[in-house]
């Protein structure tokens, strides 16, 4: 059986409406490539320091399916939308 695949953002979002673009545009990718989202914006606690303003794990069947979905046009497309809108630490693991 294939291990789970995992992105994990930590992001300060600096333009709310430029993110909130780039929110609508990764919606194909994640479609496409069946996202599911157990973290997505919830509440939290930074008590080792800052973080972001906005945390995001997003799980795949695999981490091929991970890396096919960052690599896709859709999600490069969407990807210029995030960039332009905020900063922080992204990474794409496999599961245990």
């Amino acid at each position: 059986m294939s291990k789970k695949g995992y992105w994990i953002a930590l992001i300060d979002v600096r333009d709310t409406d430029v993110y909130k673009q780039y929110i609508e545009a990764n919606a194909k990718a994640f479609a496409k490539y069946g996202a599911k989202f157990p973290v997505r914006a919830g509440r939290y606690t930074s008590p080792e320091g800052p973080t972001g303003n906005r945390h995001v794990v997003v799980e795949f069947d695999s981490y091929e399916t991970a890396l096919a979905c960052y690599e896709s046009p859709e999600y490069q497309e969407a990807l210029k939308f995030r960039l332009a809108a905020s900063t922080g630490h992204f990474v794409v693991v496999e599961g245990s």
